[in-house]
């Protein structure tokens, strides 16, 4: 009987409409340790997939009614970034080269060995483990951020992009011991140790900003 599964750790969705590799895998993957589901087919996938899961995704290159290179563009164009190991038994080079170009983790020919799945799944759960750090830290960020008022984010907005305190002031028409009072506050709420840190953090704020507006 398999055990329910945590959301906190990573899982292996496997998509291959042939049943006998679906349950090869899972049995390996089960044996070393490491959750797996399998599905038939990608809308299956679609159908029970959640991003707050964290996992990656092994996927068949031939399947009924959708490629797995044409799903791995739907799954770009969605926003779903789950890193993926290609496999398939009919493989060439035009199609390694276009699926490791879009960001696929490995590409398997069968029949494979199994240290080389558990070697491509590795790497793909760490690349997933590191993108979910990443994220965390630019939402709390953005959350630290959205905390502070109007005034505070201007005076973070100065003093990140180089001015002293007394321009600060000039710059807003305030006094220099009110802008020093904004600028404590300003530290506290985004919790930064340095002013080294909230630099760090206005230009990550700046390039998530930046990416948004490139996707509209």
């Amino acid at each position: 009987m398999s055990r329910p599964y945590d959301s906190r750790e990573p899982i292996v969705f496997v998509v291959d409409d042939d049943a006998s590799i679906c349950e090869g895998i899972c049995n390996l993957l089960e044996s070393v340790g490491l959750r797996a589901k399998t599905f038939g087919s990608t809308q299956e996938f679609l159908d029970n997939w959640n991003e707050d899961m964290p996992g990656c995704l092994v996927l068949d290159v031939r399947l009924p009614g959708i490629t797995g290179i044409e799903f791995q563009e739907e799954l770009a164009r969605s926003g779903i970034n789950i890193p993926i190991i290609f496999m398939t038994a009919h493989g060439d080079i035009p199609m390694v080269r276009k699926v490791m170009k879009a960001g696929a983790i490995e590409f398997l020919t069968k029949p494979f060995q199994r240290e080389e799945l558990l070697h491509g799944i590795g790497q793909a759960l760490e690349t997933d483990r590191a993108r979910r750090v990443a994220w965390e830290s630019e939402r709390s960020i953005q959350t630290r951020f959205q905390s502070l008022t109007s005034r505070e984010r201007e005076v973070m907005n100065l003093v990140t992009s180089g001015m002293l305190n007394k321009q600060v002031a000039a710059d807003l028409c305030l006094s220099e011991i009110t802008i020093k009072q904004h600028r404590r506050r300003v530290m506290e709420k985004m919790q930064a140790d340095s002013l080294a840190d909230l630099v760090r953090m206005a230009d990550k704020l700046q390039r998530l900003i930046q990416a948004s507006s490139n996707k509209r």
